[in-house]
Formats: structure tokens, sequence, C-alpha cells
């Protein structure tokens, strides 16, 4: 099994450009662990005999029942069409007239 290390929390943290207080990168690098443990305790398990992309619901595989939760949860796709270029520039912060204009988040 791969343990994640605190060297590894920290150059993470740094590419999400997060300060983690000591405390912080304890209990990730306890919480990142843990799901490693557990991700290798799932891996022991026999599926050999479960077959590809099985689901644990009818709401995929057409088979709902009407007046069920799923039976209303997909709908067709219909083209619709889109919002115009100038509407959409209307409803930004700031532009420059063809695009949006965002503050920089990545200093580096």
């Amino acid at each position: 099994m791969m343990k994640v290390t605190d060297k590894d929390v920290a150059y993470v943290a740094d590419l999400a450009n997060l300060e983690l207080t000591d405390q912080e990168r304890q209990r990730m690098l306890k919480d990142l662990n843990s799901i490693l443990d557990y991700i290798d305790r799932l891996n022991e398990l026999d599926t050999s005999d479960v077959p590809p992309m099985a689901q644990i619901s009818g709401k995929f595989g057409g088979t709902e029942e009407p007046g069920s939760n799923s039976s209303h949860a997909l709908r067709d796709d219909v083209l619709v069409p889109c919002l115009p270029h100038q509407e959409a520039m209307k409803n930004a912060p700031e532009t420059d007239g063809d695009f949006f204009k965002v503050p920089k988040v990545i200093e580096k």
C-alpha cells in the first residue's frame, strides 16, 4: 500500500494554492491515508462475477416503474437557441466588449 506523506500533502496544498495550518495538514494526511486504506480493502474483494457497469437501480436501465422517483428524472435532449453573445456580455461585471474579464487567480 502506498502511503501519503506530509511532503505529499504540502506539495498538493501548494499546487492548489492552499495555506494549511499544521493541524489541517495532519488531518488531511490522516484522511487521505484512511481513503487509501479503504481502497486497499475494496481491492481485496472478488469482483470476477460482477458484470461491468452493474447498476443498483433500474433508473438507467429503462425499467422504471410509473410514478417512481426516477421515472421522470431524465428528459429528452431538446435543441434550444443559445443566449446571444451581446446579451451575455450585458450580464458581465467586466468585459472588453468581446470577452469576459476575470481577475487573475494564478500568480505562479
